[in-house]
């Protein structure tokens, strides 16, 4: 399962986002460190549902269908809020970017008004520039990052280069604990400009440029520019997003109106729509929030942006796509007779292969050949798998 790690300085709305991603009820209040142990849960990515396109009705095992999306759970993580210092663990941070080892991608939940200063304590709208918590807080990350990758270096460096070992191998092997793969150390090495450079011949600034871009590549960053209802964050955002790749409006308060507000019963809404509908009588207290929120938010956003955040994060900063795989090509089902089952984030570039092995060990090391269902043809190991591909394996050994 992907996980995604939440974070950014303290009062900005992590712990908002985090329930109304999971609806799971965590400590939120207007003050520093509510959150010290991690909360962790299951959010959910959402996609177009392969059977749309099949004409068939879905029996989801691993994920949930609604209406005409798959809804494919993710990991969620979220630290207390990181202050500058903390990876010398000032604030207890390195025990907080500890817990973010395992992340494949960074949600930074920023304050987009402009409404809390760099310690997190409320000031007026507009007066405070959240770029700064951007640069601040994933300077941290990268700082804490950047030492994790120099420790021990020379050391490091001279065992691999007079044993003659494969630098790629020794290098994930030193970084085991930060959940990177081969893929992430040979992009970083090709970025860097570094791949055919002996370690020994790194200098420091070598070393930390490779650190920086294996950072970017294997923990992408995406900014939720949260509290977008507020009139001064929209500037703040149009201004942010002409400098980072990936910027999010997002109110994380309507999504957890909304959420709990459908999970009641009151209204019917379908995370990161545009709309919802409204059953039954409401209170004039909850139409006038229901209003707020359709216009301050999604009449201009489009969304509440964290369903957004969650399928850019995963989607498009991951670089990830969906894969359906399937035992019975014909009926598109599982031996128990489950259509569509199972849906699958993969990374961008896998392989049938990858597939097998990411189903079952045994699958992949009995793997004979696949099925791509869609086109209706035999393929081998090496071909690459398309997002919303649906997969059958033929092995000599059978999952269990």
């Amino acid at each position: 399962m992907i996980t995604i790690g939440l974070i950014g300085k303290t009062n900005v709305g992590k712990s908002t986002f985090f329930s109304a991603a999971t609806l799971i009820d965590v400590p939120i209040a207007n003050r520093p460190f509510v959150t010290i142990e991690p909360n962790k849960g299951v959010g959910y990515v959402k996609v177009l549902c392969a059977h749309n396109e099949l004409g068939v009705k879905c029996r989801p095992r691993n994920s949930i269908c609604i209406d005409k999306y798959r809804f494919i759970p993710v990991t969620l993580v979220d630290v207390a809020g990181l202050i500058p210092g903390a990876h010398e663990g000032k604030g207890l941070g390195n025990r907080f970017l500890d817990e973010l080892r395992r992340a494949d991608v960074l949600l930074h939940v920023i304050d987009a008004s402009g409404s809390t200063d760099e310690e997190g304590k409320p000031v007026p709208a507009g007066s405070y520039d959240p770029e700064v918590e951007i640069v601040s807080i994933q300077g941290e990350f990268d700082t804490w990052f950047t030492d994790i990758v120099k420790k021990d270096w020379d050391k490091f460096a001279k065992t691999v280069d007079l044993t003659g070992k494969d630098v790629v191998d020794s290098l994930l092997s030193k970084l085991s604990g930060l959940s990177i793969n081969r893929k992430n150390i040979i992009e970083a090495l090709r970025k860097a400009d570094l791949m055919n450079e002996k370690l020994t011949s790194w200098s420091n600034d070598k070393i930390q440029r490779f650190a920086l871009t294996l950072r970017n590549v294997s923990k992408p960053i995406v900014i939720v520019a949260n509290k977008a209802d507020k009139e001064e964050a929209k500037k703040i955002i149009e201004r942010l997003k002409t400098k980072y790749q990936y910027v999010i409006p997002a109110s994380a308060q309507a999504e957890l109106a909304l959420r709990k507000a459908d999970k009641a019963g009151l209204i019917r809404y379908i995370p990161g729509e545009s709309s919802f509908d409204i059953n039954g009588q409401l209170s004039e207290q909850q139409l006038n929030a229901l209003n707020y929120i359709k216009q301050s938010v999604l009449d201009v956003y489009g969304s509440t942006g964290v369903q957004e955040a969650l399928n850019i994060a995963t989607f498009n900063a991951g670089n990830n796509i969906v894969v359906y795989p399937v035992e019975d090509e014909k009926k598109y089902t599982d031996r128990n007779g489950n259509v569509l089952p199972d849906a699958l984030i993969m990374p961008r570039g896998s392989k049938a292969i990858d597939v097998a092995y990411a189903i079952h060990t045994d699958l992949g090391e009995g793997f004979l050949y696949a099925i791509d269902v869609k086109r209706k043809i035999k393929i081998g190991a090496d071909y690459e798998v398309n997002d919303g591909s649906i997969i059958k394996i033929v092995s000599t050994k059978a999952s269990k």
